[in-house]
Formats: C-alpha cells, structure tokens, sequence
C-alpha cells in the first residue's frame, strides 16, 4: 500500500516548525510538586503546563509502510532540533507533547478497527524513540474515520484555547473506508478546536478523489500529496565524529536515580545504538538533541531534577540514590550534582558550536533536489496555522 520514505523529510521538518507558532500571549506560572522520596511527581499534584503544542501522529502501518516508519526514527531528530528554538509570544519557551497511533496492521485487534494506542501524549524524547522503533508492518484494513476518532476520544487533548493541537494522519487509501463516517470524526475535532491535517501518499489527483483533501479542509487543515519514493540523504561532516564522541561523555554526566533510574539509563543507551544503527547522521542529529532544552529527564536524573524550583536533596531516601552517592552528605551529594552540571553544560554549549558549523557544511553540500520540491509548501501551510497562536521562530 504505501512506500513511503520521503514522507518524513516532508512531514517531520515542518511538523515541528508549526509547534514553534502556537502559545499563550501572556505568561501564567505553573506549580510542580517537590522531588519527593519516590523520586516521581505526583500527577494528581500538578498543574498543567500552558504553553503546550499537542501533535498526534497517526501512521499506517500495513505491509508496504517500512520506509516510512523507517523515515519517521530518522526524522524524529530533525524535528526536535528545530523545534528548540521555539518561542512563545512572550518569550518563553513552549513545551511539545507527541501522541503516536499506528492503525492498517492485521496484527491489531479487528474489534478495536485494527487501531493501537503505541503512545499517549509525552515529552520524553526517548520513549518517543523507542515507540517509534517498536512499530512493525503487516497488512490490514485503513480505516481513517475510526482512527481519528479514537485519538480524539482517549487522548487528554485540553481545553485551553491557547494551545495548538494538531493531528496529522497518512495513507494512501480511500479516506472514505470503515463504518465510522470520517466527516463526522473531523467535525468532532473541528469542535475541539483540533486541526486535522492529512498527507496522500500517491498522486495529488487521487487524493482529491479519495476524500483525503476533503477530511483535512473541513477543520481548517492542509492536506498534501507526496512523492513517497524518494529518499533521504544523509550528508557526512568533518564534525559528525567528534559530536558523536562528545555524546558519549554526555551520558556520563547523568545521575539516576529512584525507580525508574537504571531503566531510562538503558533506554538512554538504547536509543543511542538505535540511532547509529539507522545512519551516523542519525546518532549526530539526536546528540545533537541531546544538547537542548528538550531533552529533560527530571524523574530520573538528580541533574535535571535539581533545576526544578522545589528540589531538595534531603527529601530524597537515601536508597534512592546511586551506589556513588549513598552514604554521602546532602552537601556532598549537592558538590557532585553541581560538578556533573557543569561538566554537563560544557558538553552541550561544544556540540552546540559544533553543529552550528555542521549545518552549514550541510547547507553549502546540500543540492536543492535532497530537500524535497514539497517541503517549502508544506512548511508555508503550517506556519500559516500556528501564526494564530502567537509563535515566533528563530
């Protein structure tokens, strides 16, 4: 059914520019609950974050879709490094939460419409990896309409006005397909306030006739037609290496602790070979994303954690710690928290200044044909629906 590689370059790059457009004009505070003996946030706790941009991906994953499953664990890195450098109207930095759904694949439930939940909305750019890396092909039944309609209903989309909440949904079957009246499910997100966006993969033409243009103009989205075959270029630079060994000294710095510790410190390392097993350009681009603001670990890192307004080192147990701090002083374990921090900060701002050189090796080696003839289109459309919600973009 679907061959797509060249998809990702075209859905991700820009997905994540609309993220940089959609916020709150006006600053509001939200409160987080202190790191507590169980090393979590209690959720019941805590208050909402306001400057969310909320995206949910809903990928077919039916038999011929490995390239574009394949293009979406590459482009993932793209995305996250160009949504870094999002600012709201007022100058702060808004968050970005990921929802993945794959639906098509016999191997899901035919009483649910051959349709899985693979991800709930989160941040965690990891689990976003390994989520994506789980997701394997077979064919099925694409039944558009149903699967919009169960990310609207089980997913925690919020009320506030100010958010951008987006679905982008890809195929290329008839959009029609299922019992579930795919009209009915995108007037439902138009009341939402959620714009449904759709992406053919096949001739333009066909798109229009198959409903595909049609399910994304009735909530005020884009729909766009690609050219699924073509591939992305991974362009080599002479700093590639030395971004990649200063990843590794990276992990070095972090510090885990509580329940889920040594778990995401795998899932760290994991995600590290999954990156370099897919491409080298691939472990730099999420190095890369390593080094930025959106790569936060407070649950498990005592690092990131002791940026939060209410950390403090003697509310967490003792045995909650690493082997290397238990039986340390809270001000020795405070010395060696500020010692990886700024070992840690050092690292970011090199691969930083490293990659600023990296993109314009790439820029100046890059022929305009590898970025793809519908990327600026795509990107216009987008930025079009953001600039609603008072983003800028630097």
């Amino acid at each position: 059914m679907k061959k797509s590689k060249q998809f990702w370059v075209l859905l991700f790059v820009p997905l994540f520019t609309i993220a940089t457009y959609g916020c709150e004009a006006k600053n509001k505070n939200s409160i987080q609950s202190p790191i507590i003996a169980k090393a979590v946030f209690p959720e019941k706790d805590r208050k909402p974050t306001n400057n969310v941009v909320k995206i949910a991906l809903l990928l077919d994953t039916s038999n011929s879709m490995d390239g574009l499953i394949n293009q979406a664990k590459a482009q993932l890195w793209d995305v996250v490094n160009k949504f870094t450098h999002a600012k709201c109207g007022n100058a702060t930095r808004p968050k970005l939460e990921i929802a993945l759904y794959q639906y098509g694949n016999d191997n899901l439930s035919s009483r649910e419409g051959y349709i899985q939940q693979v991800l709930n909305f989160s941040n965690d750019l990891d689990e976003i990896s390994e989520k994506l890396f789980s997701l394997t092909t077979n064919g099925g039944e694409e039944y558009c309409g149903e699967v919009i309609a169960t990310s609207l209903k089980q997913l925690d989309w919020g009320k506030n006005p100010d958010n951008l909440k987006m679905i982008f949904i890809a195929g290329n079957e008839p959009f029609d397909q299922g019992k579930l009246n795919y009209r009915d499910a995108v007037v439902n997100a138009k009341e939402k306030d959620i714009i449904v966006n759709t992406i053919f993969c096949g001739n333009y033409e066909q798109g229009i006739n198959t409903d595909w243009k049609n399910g994304a103009i009735l909530t005020g989205g884009e729909y766009m037609a690609i050219d699924h075959n073509r591939q992305v270029v991974h362009i080599e630079t002479p700093y590639d290496d030395i971004i990649i060994k200063l990843n590794s000294k990276l992990n070095k710095t972090y510090i885990s602790y509580g329940s889920l510790g040594q778990s995401k410190i795998r899932a760290q390392a994991d995600q590290d070979a999954n990156a370099m097993r897919l491409d080298e350009g691939v472990a730099v681009k999420r190095a890369v994303s390593k080094s930025s603001r959106l790569y936060s670990n407070s649950t498990w890192d005592l690092v990131d954690a002791s940026d939060e307004a209410e950390f403090d080192v003697a509310k967490i147990e003792r045995e909650q710690l690493p082997d290397e701090l238990k039986g340390k002083s809270d001000k020795e374990i405070e010395l060696y928290i500020q010692e990886k921090k700024s070992e840690r900060s050092a690292i970011q701002k090199e691969i930083q200044v490293l990659n600023v050189k990296r993109e314009a090796y790439i820029a100046k080696n890059q022929q305009v044909a590898q970025k793809g003839e519908l990327e600026n289109a795509m990107l216009k459309a987008i930025q079009k629906q953001a600039a609603r919600k008072n983003y800028t973009w630097e």
